[in-house]
């Protein structure tokens, strides 16, 4: 069982750095704009001919209102016209990637993000949904795993009915938190009725999966009042969470700005809080996943990592990491083979490229056989808290010890100190060292010491 955690404050203390979440390996950071439509249709064109199974991922950016301590790709309006002109360009950006793909690759994967994506009226969402149907293989027999984000503020139960028609049957909901004065302080207002009417919907409708979003490091958060919002979340009893730490950058997220830094916790209470909300959430029987996500022992996330087969892309932890993942929308990132690409970040350069006939690809990535080597060395720490050297030597034709002898005395500190187990054979990351799994990845990482460590969140 791999759902024992140790809480080591000493440890925490010394490993908790800045440094990437690994959603990928090479991170977004080392994306380039070298990369282009081209490089995009040839992997288009690999994936037809290897006939792999894809993964989607559309990104609706429109919010009706600005949480102050979001990161997102977004665009704010009370305006709902504002999203007619982008769907037009996001189906013609469908009808564009889909013609280098074979209508017999399956669609195991479907995720709406934002944004809000139910900033969108009914008939926009069946539009679009009629849209994907058209051009992309979406599986009818809701074998899929087919979800999206919810704003409980922008739903209620005929939407949660319109979306269980369209065939999605996994759901996202943002909480974050459930004091008055911490949603004050940022500038979301939601009650846990609206809460529980969008949860007591989905489960009416028979949707396979909820996840509950959560945040601690917020303005006017305490270890006690945050505790509550945990409690009643575990009353609701969602299949999984995440718990996320919240990274203040307001010199890169414009919105963050409008937060009071003086009313932020300090480093201590957040590690209480994170300890306190540990102790609870495995007291209630949820089990730790890594990188902030918890799942009950028979959700799929929980039940891949017990078998070993839990994977990690740009949509976090996923049981479907086989897939090739082709991001449509603005900023919407796409993993197909050893290829990474990213569409334009700013709404009107995205519009207008696709108003050329031409995908709006802006930057992106291709793997090589070192980043090949390291990605699979970072994907199973982050996933299975353990590494067998003899994989990756069989793998990737090298001998584990001779090709990361450099690393070996920072690996050897590591042990030391009780973050993991190393052998000639394997690592195996401790209960002590599982919160900080990231440090452990960041060892193997390349680039990490070319980039500012201020441009990322801390491990905890």
């Amino acid at each position: 069982m791999l759902d024992a955690i140790r809480w080591d404050t000493d440890l925490i203390r010394r490993y908790d750095l800045a440094g990437p979440r690994y959603t990928s390996y090479p991170t977004a950071m080392q994306f380039h704009g070298q990369v282009g439509t081209f490089d995009l249709f040839h992997a288009l064109r690999d994936s037809r001919k290897a006939q792999r199974p894809l993964s989607l991922y559309v990104h609706v950016p429109f919010c009706a209102n600005i949480c102050y301590y979001c990161a997102c790709n977004k665009v704010i309006t009370k305006d709902r016209g504002r999203a007619l002109p982008y769907l037009q360009r996001l189906e013609q950006e469908i009808q564009l990637i889909a013609c280098h793909l074979d209508p017999a690759q399956k669609v195991e994967q479907l995720h709406f993000g934002g944004g809000t994506p139910t900033f969108l009226s009914h008939d926009e969402l069946r539009q679009l949904m009629a849209h994907l149907r058209k051009h992309f293989n979406l599986l009818d027999d809701d074998s899929g795993d087919y979800g999206i984000e919810i704003d409980p503020r922008e739903a209620d139960w005929s939407t949660m009915g319109l979306l269980r028609e369209l065939g999605f049957n996994r759901v996202s909901i943002g909480l974050q938190d459930l004091d008055p004065a911490v949603q004050r302080a940022v500038n979301r207002l939601q009650s846990l009725e609206e809460t529980r009417a969008v949860i007591d919907a989905a489960r009416t409708l028979q949707f396979r999966s909820i996840n509950i979003d959560l945040i601690y490091g917020l303005p006017r958060q305490t270890p006690e009042n945050f505790a509550h919002t945990v409690e009643e979340v575990i009353r609701l009893q969602p299949d999984r969470l995440s718990v996320f730490n919240y990274a203040h950058l307001p010199e890169r997220f414009m919105p963050q700005r409008r937060i009071n830094s003086d009313e932020l916790p300090t480093p201590a209470q957040k590690l209480e809080m994170l300890q306190r909300t540990i102790e609870q959430l495995t007291g209630a029987g949820y089990r730790y996943i890594g990188m902030d996500h918890f799942a009950l022992p028979d959700d799929e996330l929980a039940v891949a990592q017990e078998e070993s087969t839990l994977q990690r892309n740009f949509q976090g932890y996923t049981t479907h990491g086989h897939c090739d993942l082709i991001g449509l929308g603005v900023s919407a990132i796409s993993q197909i083979g050893d290829l990474y690409c990213q569409n334009s970040s700013d709404l009107n350069q995205y519009q207008n490229a696709l108003d050329s006939a031409q995908l709006a690809t802006s930057r992106g990535l291709l793997c090589n056989a070192d980043d090949r080597l390291r990605r699979a060395v970072i994907q199973q720490l982050i996933c299975d808290f353990t590494l067998e050297f003899a994989q990756i030597e069989q793998a990737f034709n090298i001998d584990f010890q001779g090709y990361f002898g450099e690393l070996w005395p920072q690996l050897q500190n590591m042990a030391k100190d009780g973050l993991i187990e190393l052998s000639r054979e394997r690592i195996t990351v401790l209960p002590a060292g599982r919160l900080l799994v990231r440090s452990v990845c960041m060892v193997f990482d390349a680039y990490l010491e070319h980039h500012s460590r201020q441009r990322f969140s801390r491990v905890i």
